[in-house]
């Protein structure tokens, strides 16, 4: 699928559909000190090996369940 980018024509029209005048207008009940102002520190771009990694890492620092002491779930009923 080829990615289209919205003109200025495009970006007008969808703003006049819901009557503001600007992207910015959006953000006007957002505080400005809740804004960002400058680019995002974001990590490097991965590839999907490296992400699969990444993420399989994460998960394996999950505990289940049957490989400790789980008391969640006794229900109201007198179980002891």
């Amino acid at each position: 699928m080829r990615y289209l980018p919205l003109t200025a024509g495009d970006r007008a029209e969808m703003l006049a559909a819901i009557g503001v005048a600007s992207v910015d207008a959006l953000f006007d009940d957002v505080p400005e000190a809740a804004r960002l102002s400058g680019p995002v520190d974001l990590p490097r771009a991965m590839g999907e090996i490296e992400v699969e990694r990444l993420m399989s890492r994460i998960a394996a620092r999950n505990v289940a369940a049957g490989s400790v002491p789980f008391f969640i779930g006794g229900g109201v009923y007198r179980h002891h």
